[in-house]
């Protein structure tokens, strides 16, 4: 795996596809800056060694079409002051104004480019629009794990033009390790705790592991989908009609492959999916008419926390209920907490990106936990075997 820490960027300018897709208020202000702070480490390298810097990055969904709201220059003012220096912006990514300002960069300067989804080139994977990309640097590095399973334009297509000079970040090849360090080489036993709304979107992932996992915690709005599938009562619980077959043969093929199943035995249930609804427990197969489960219960708490404690790998990837409501968040708090018992006893934790990177910041345990990915999208499909664009690229 070719890194940044194989080469010396002096005299060079690098061009680095960096994921500042960061959260903005209304006010146009940061949320969030853990993506920035992500990219740091590749950034400081490359300045050290005596190099400058072009940084792409997209924002939000502006469909090819510029837009005040998701312009890049509102990140300004913030990543200078991260950086303790003058970050310069050009309007365009591959205007006159853009290359006039590339070209001129000295040793220890920070450029970045406008928004590239401002371009519809971008997501197409455009090659005329990669090579105007191509010319702001003498080097390219990818260090944007959350958008290497997309195939655009300054993900992978660029990379052709630097035969010689391509590498991944310092962030590419952490993602990379950890994924891998679970995939290929877990202590044991080895947990996988898949949680979110649909069996649908974790499927090929959910097979993926059956053939490598010792233990499967299901939870969050998925497990409702099993319920139903078994006969049980789940009220208005969210359950995918059409996929009752698939969760029996997932039950069926984790006892086949001798793979320990753990689904929830109780939920904690609300008459309105809101905050402030009423609430109670109730079994996750005689949930009443009107209500539906937001969060696991107390047993299934005990029963998952029991199983983590005893794992020497764990990847967590979804929540166990509607954690964005303060009501719902015991299960997936407590999951955590047991992630992090486990841990401090020196196992190895992977926290999937999206959601679950979301809900472990919620609780302020990022720092408790072997490592948080930044890809929700990428780590999962990186999960299920398939091959990423962006890794491909790089070779």
């Amino acid at each position: 795996m070719k890194t940044v820490e194989q080469y010396d960027f002096a005299g060079k300018r690098a061009l680095v596809r960096v994921d500042f897709n960061v959260p903005l208020n209304e006010q146009n202000e940061i949320t969030d800056d853990n993506r920035i702070v992500a990219a740091l480490p590749t950034i400081e390298k490359i300045l050290n060694d005596g190099g400058s810097i072009v940084l792409m990055s997209h924002l939000g969904r502006p469909k090819g079409q510029p837009s005040e709201k998701f312009s890049l220059k509102h990140i300004v003012k913030h990543l200078s002051e991260t950086l303790n220096r003058n970050v310069k912006f050009a309007s365009d990514c591959v205007g006159e104004e853009a290359f006039e300002l590339s070209a001129g960069l000295q040793p220890g300067d920070v450029l970045l480019l406008e928004n590239l989804r401002f371009y519809k080139e971008e997501e197409k994977g455009d090659e005329g629009f990669a090579e105007k990309l191509s010319r702001h640097g003498d080097v390219y590095v990818n260090d944007a794990f959350g958008t290497a399973h997309r195939a655009h334009a300054s993900t992978t297509v660029v990379a052709k033009f630097f035969p010689e000079a391509r590498m991944f970040g310092y962030l590419m090849a952490a993602e990379l390790k950890n994924a891998e360090k679970v995939l290929n080489s877990p202590e044991r036993p080895l947990t996988a705790i898949m949680g979110g709304a649909k069996v649908s979107d974790k499927i090929l992932l959910i097979e993926s592991l059956l053939d490598k996992v010792d233990n499967l915690i299901i939870g969050g709005g998925m497990a409702y989908t099993f319920s139903k599938a078994f006969g049980g009562n789940i009220g208005k619980s969210i359950c995918e009609a059409d996929k009752l077959d698939l969760a029996r043969e997932l039950v069926a093929k984790a006892k086949e492959k001798g793979v320990n199943l753990v689904l929830p035995v109780d939920c904690k249930i609300a008459d309105d999916f809101s905050n402030d609804a009423n609430t109670r427990y109730a079994s996750n197969s005689d949930i009443p008419d009107g209500w539906e489960g937001l969060d696991i219960g107390p047993e299934s708490i005990k029963t998952f926390k029991d199983v983590i404690r005893g794992s020497k790998t764990i990847l967590w990837n979804g929540p166990m209920g509607v954690f964005e409501f303060d009501n719902f968040t015991d299960g997936s708090r407590q999951v955590a907490e047991a992630i992090v018992e486990a841990t401090r006893n020196g196992a190895f934790s992977l926290i999937g990106g999206g959601d679950s990177a979301a809900c472990i910041a919620k609780f302020n345990m990022d720092d408790d936990v072997s490592y948080v990915s930044t890809g929700g999208g990428a780590l999962l499909e990186y999960m299920e075997g398939k091959e990423l664009p962006g890794v491909k690229a790089i070779g």
